[in-house]
């Protein structure tokens, strides 16, 4: 997090000073006034070929000046070239090629004249010539044939360009020519090899010139190396030897210049320029460049070194620079100096340019004209384009060497003079007029204008004035009459006032009053100060992995009268807001922070007066980048040296490198992990195996990851040697049983050790103690055939290469096939344990009749049947198995009350024996599984129905069923009730004690040995179980007995009010006013029910809509009779009404019916709800 001082433009843009502090006053442009230059062609104007030719020259002055050229100091008339003409107002030449001509006939130096009538003005002399890019000259260049070690210059020797080309070397493929400090470009072009070696053969060598103007390259034919040498193998492992040179047998050599020559050479340098300073040496091993200079340091903050050091670059060269500079060339054998002489030389440059001078008639002034150089510029001075002593004299002027002096000027002393100093290294010439006027004070700028600026700032008011003679100038504030000068004020010579810290005080009127013998002028500059915009909580630098979220905060203040914008920069530059980004009024949020977002982030919080930065830095973890330019080194026959340059971190420490390999004989193209190394290191001793074509790579890693592997290392073979192992995990094993096949893991690339890898197997009978039997193979595995049935052998399995046989190996046992057991298990004897297990013993077999390794005993058994006669059952064999030599096991999981057969057998590898005597034997009663299939239901609140199945396994004689139930309503649970059932009953009625609790059921059958296992159930919830579940806590809360207690006072009183509007209102119809007598059909007459309604059979305000929305009408009755006509009545489980209330109405009598303004004490109730 840092707060960033603001550039230095957002200051200026808001001061008031649009004119220099220190520069000349101008002449307004409707006052009369010699000729000035404002605009100009370069000195050198190189110009394309191509195009039309445009020489600038413009200038202002009053009246309006005239112009016209020379070339090459004579009169040029553009009238009688058709090609030529003037812009209009301006004095700038075209020169139009669209007709044809060749540019390079107008070549020369040109100079512009600017008159009226006060004057002539002159431009710089300009020197046009045109661009070229001449062809390359055709060669053929014949092979350069160089021995391995020597130096070696390739000439370029580019045709002559304007401007010069820029110079490159490439191959004839378009390839560019890697440099380094061995091999590098020289200044002059050329390609300097500072000793040549054989890889540089690989390539030709082509110089290439493109020019700047034409926007074209030219190349010359490629030079073609023959590189003699004492090692013709170009082999890649020497490339990097330690001591490469000589492994090649190229001689070291001291070093010596190739450019410059010699032991000393000299320079010259203009001041203002580049100084470039050039050693190429050669040598063997390759020299390094150290640069010196005698007497003192080098300029450390304009010297820097290029091309390899072999260039040290001075930039705006000053006298100070010269001096004497060496280079030293060393290398291992010795060291050779070359020492350059810098002579810093110098065009004119100005110490006191002249500048225009404004008089008023009888005034003195003076035009100065120095300037500096080496050696010494001479001065001359002309007056309108005229030299001064060729002039009419003016015995108002007197020239003294630089300087001309005017006394009691006149009207008539209006003039443009020139000051032209020269050296031979170049020229300057400057205009400057002089001008008579008799000119009461004015303001040039608006009058009354407002400017704003931020407190505690530094800040300029200008006043633009002109006057002749030249006005003084006097500011005042707020009409008070003291001058401002002073203190927190400064006034400058063109006066600007300056407030060197702006303060709340300092707001008001100012006033600029510009005074000479003519008169006066004023302006005012009305002057507000406002509040800085200040970011007081900034963002703050932050670490983030890899699509992590991230907020950067920026809250700012700032004055309220002002505009307030919030920007971001990424890396000083404007911040794009993507998908990814969202920026809020002070804060950006950034989603999904990949590492390209990492950089800085710069808050901008601006008004159209000031702004503030602020910065913080968001870093980003993630995975390293691969390591690069892996390099072999220190080359043994079992080891090798691996260094590699590691590649960024990407802010996360790297904390391992993993070495890998691959090896192009077994397994090419498959990389295996070598060895692990600490992050800390860059280069390892790795071992090698013989015999192996090593390539080797490097993975980074670091906690967000691994790196991209780098790229692969040169190749390097080792040399081959006998095997130093043999192979691992030898085992003899039958496939059949006249057979036993030998297998073993075969060796890998690294532990081959050398060509043609193969295997001595050597066999032989245990017992016997018989000859070996040999053979070699090339796989992995070897069949003995004819061998006896499952007898030991003794095995040896030995590595051997073109370079030798392995060590002794070991001897390992194996097997001849196995047959099938000859013998059954005899004397099998049941005793059962239980209902479900048997327990069972046996005599072991004679081992010659396993014939194999015995593995188990095992024991095949089946249901043959139920004692319950009805029941059926599968026959399906099972099998228990007894693992190794043993004479008893046990087995379980079986059916009670069950006939069940077994027979038992040998096993070995190859599989079965024969089968055993048959043995039968009977299961006990057991107790039955579950019930199936319980289902419990509830018709209505009174019973419930319980129905069931018979168990699947009955393991006996069923002799009823147990029925365990206990009510429960919430946290209460009531007292456990049980039911006993015979056998055949699978149904039973329950009657419910209440209508609220609900059961809980647990069922299970019996035999005589027990009940067995029991399925449970619960009876349904009630329809209001919500509220069943809750009443009992609910209704002993203290808070529900008062609300219930307010609701029933409530609706007492609304009763109350109601009954006693219905006894002071409404109109009652009177049937005794009728004609028709009232019949049968009127049941609500007979009972003494009256109906209430509008004659308009509307409803009563207050009225409810039903769910099907119709409006439900709020009529009035006595009694709740007639309200369950619509449905049937439903009461809740507290007794509540929750049936729909309904109204049967005659249609003729709602029709005569008048209306009513009485409300019932149901309707009241629904109104009120």
């Amino acid at each position: 997090m840092a707060r960033q001082q603001p550039s230095p433009w957002v200051h200026t843009a808001f001061l008031f000073c649009l004119l220099s502090l220190s520069g000349a006053i101008e002449i307004p442009m409707d006052l009369s006034q010699p000729p000035t230059i404002t605009k100009q062609s370069v000195k050198d104007h190189i110009v394309d070929p191509r195009d039309n030719i445009l020489i600038e020259c413009e200038a202002k002055g009053n009246p309006a000046p005239s112009f016209h050229w020379t070339r090459n100091s004579r009169f040029f008339n553009i009238a009688k070239d058709p090609r030529v003409s003037m812009r209009r107002r301006s004095g700038t030449l075209v020169i139009d090629f669209r007709s044809g001509g060749r540019p390079e006939e107008y070549e020369g130096e040109y100079q512009c004249f600017a008159r009226n009538k006060f004057g002539t003005a002159l431009s710089n002399r300009i020197r046009l010539q045109v661009s070229k890019s001449p062809l390359w000259p055709k060669e053929n260049l014949d092979p350069v044939v160089v021995q391995e070690g020597a130096p070696l210059t390739l000439q370029c020797n580019p045709p002559p360009g304007l401007p010069s080309p820029v110079i490159f070397w490439m191959s004839s493929s378009m390839e560019p020519i890697t440099q380094d400090k061995r091999v590098s470009q020289g200044h002059n072009g050329d390609l300097y090899f500072s000793n040549v070696m054989l890889q540089d053969m690989q390539t030709d060598y082509s110089c290439n010139a493109r020019f700047h103007f034409t926007h074209t390259i030219q190349q010359k034919n490629p030079f073609n190396l023959k590189v003699l040498t004492n090692h013709p193998y170009n082999d890649s492992s020497l490339r990097n030897h330690p001591d490469m040179y000589s492994a090649r047998g190229v001689a070291e050599r001291t070093p010596s210049f190739m450019y410059p020559q010699g032991t000393a050479s000299s320079q010259m340098v203009l001041r203002g320029m580049d100084l470039l300073l050039e050693c190429i040496a050669s040598g063997v091993p390759t020299p390094d460049i150290a640069w010196y200079k005698k007497g003192g340091d080098l300029p450390s903050d304009k010297a820097k070194f290029e091309n390899f050091n072999k260039a040290l670059r001075i930039t705006n060269v000053s006298e100070e620079d010269s001096g004497e500079y060496f280079c030293l060339a060393s290398n291992k054998m010795g060291s050779i100096r070359h020492t350059i002489s810098v002579r810093v030389k110098a065009a004119p440059y100005w110490l006191d340019e002249p500048k225009n001078l404004i008089l008023a008639p009888g005034e003195d002034g003076r035009l100065v004209c120095r300037a500096n150089g080496n050696p010494k510029p001479t001065v001359q001075w002309m007056v309108n384009g005229e030299p001064l002593q060729s002039a009419p004299p003016n015995p108002n002027r007197e020239v003294a060497g630089d300087t001309i002096i005017f006394r009691d000027t006149q009207i008539s002393s209006r003039a443009v003079y020139q000051c032209n100093t020269s050296n031979e290294h170049g020229y300057l010439l400057a205009n400057a007029f002089v001008s008579v006027l008799d000119v009461p004070p004015r303001m040039l700028s608006p009058r009354n204008q407002l400017i704003r600026v931020i407190l505690y700032n530094r800040t300029r008011l200008d006043c633009p004035f002109f006057g002749s003679p030249i006005p003084t100038l006097r500011w005042f504030k707020n009409g008070q009459g003291s001058n401002l000068d002073g203190g927190n004020y400064h006034v400058y010579e063109n006066g600007s006032l300056e407030i060197k810290m702006i303060r709340k005080e300092d707001q008001g009127i100012y006033t600029c009053v510009a005074t000479n013998i003519l008169g006066k002028a004023e302006n005012q500059v009305r002057l507000e100060v406002k509040d800085p915009t200040r970011i007081y909580r900034m963002p703050e630098d932050q670490v983030a992995k890899r699509g992590t979220t991230v907020q950067l905060e920026c809250r700012v203040k700032h004055d309220p009268s002002l505009k307030l914008t919030v920007s971001w920069l990424k890396d000083d530059e404007p911040l794009y807001i993507g998908n990814r980004m969202k920026k809020e009024e002070d804060s950006l949020t950034i989603f999904g922070v990949a590492e390209r977002d990492q950089g800085s982030y710069t808050c901008v919080a601006s008004t159209e007066l000031d702004q503030d930065l602020a910065k913080a830095y968001l870093t980003v973890l993630g995975r390293p980048e691969r390591p690069r330019d892996l390099e072999l080194t220190d080359l043994a026959e079992r080891s090798v040296r691996l260094t590699w340059i590691p590649g960024d971190d990407n802010n996360s420490p790297i904390t391992d490198y993993v070495v890998q390999f691959e090896e192009d004989q077994f397994q090419p193209g498959v990389w295996h992990d070598h060895s692990k190394f600490p992050g800390s290191v860059n280069s390892a001793i790795l071992q090698l195996s013989p015999y192996v074509n090593y390539q080797f790579r490097v993975i980074a890693i670091n906690e967000v990851g691994s790196s991209h592997p780098s790229l692969p290392s040169e190749r390097y073979r080792t040399s081959g040697a006998p095997p130093e192992s043999n192979p691992s995990d030898v085992k003899g094993e039958g496939t059949r049983k006249n057979n036993m096949e030998i297998t073993w893991t075969p060796m890998n690339a690294t532990s081959a050790f050398g060509p043609n890898l193969r295997y001595i197997v050597k066999w032989r009978r245990r017992e016997t103690r018989e000859t070996w039997n040999n053979v070699t193979v090339w796989g992995s595995r070897y069949v003995v055939a004819q061998t006896p049935v499952y007898v030991p052998y003794e095995i040896r399995v030995q590595a051997e290469n073109d370079f030798g046989k392995g060590p002794e190996p070991g001897t390992v046992i194996g097997y001849s096939g196995e047959d099938y057991p000859r013998a059954a298990p005899t004397d099998v004897k049941i005793r059962v344990l239980n209902s479900t297990a048997i327990s069972l013993q046996w005599n072991r077999v004679y081992p010659d009749t396993v014939q194999g390794q015995l593995r188990e005993y095992r024991a095949y058994y089946w249901r043959e049947s139920s004692l319950l006669k009805s029941l059926w059952v599968s026959q399906k064999r099972q099998q228990a198995s007894f693992p190794g030599d043993r004479l008893r096991g046990v087995v379980s999981r079986l059916f009670p009350y069950s006939n069940y057969k077994l027979e038992m057998v040998v096993v070995n590898g190859r599989g079965d024996g024969p089968r055993s005597e048959t043995k039968a034997f009977t299961t006990p009663e057991g107790v039955p599984s579950a019930p199936r299939r319980f289902r419990v239901r509830q018709p209505n609140l009174e019973t419930i129905n319980l129905e069931w199945d018979h168990p699947e396994h009955p393991n006996g004689i069923l002799t009823g069923y147990t029925l365990k139930y206990v009510a429960f309503n919430g946290t209460k649970v009531g007292k456990q009730i049980v039911e006993n059932f015979s056998p055949n009953q699978t149904k039973f009625t329950m009657q419910r004690a209440d209508p609220v609790s609900r059961y809980r059921f647990s069922l299970s059958a019996r035999t005589q040995v027990g009940s067995g296992e029991a399925v449970t159930e619960e009876s349904p919830a009630p329809p209001n179980e919500a509220y069943t579940n809750n009443q009992a806590d609910i209704a002993t809360q203290g808070w529900f007995i008062g609300l219930m207690c307010a609701v029933a006072l409530l609706v007492l009183i609304l009763l109350i009010v109601c009954f006693i509007k219905r006894s002071r209102g409404g109109k009652y119809p009177v049937r005794e006013k009728k004609d028709v007598p009232l019949g049968p059909e009127d049941p609500k007459e007979e009972d003494g029910s009256f109906d209430y309604s509008d004659e308009d059979n509307k409803p009563l305000q207050g009225s409810q809509t039903s769910l099907d929305g119709t409006i439900k009408q709020q009529e009035s009755d006595d009694s709740l009779v007639d309200y369950g006509e619509g449905g049937e009545g439903q009461f809740n489980e507290d007794g509540s009404f929750i049936g729909q209330y309904t109204v049967k109405k005659d249609k003729e009598e709602t029709e005569g019916n008048e209306s009513s303004e009485a409300t019932s004490p149901v309707n009241a109730i629904y109104s009120l709800a």
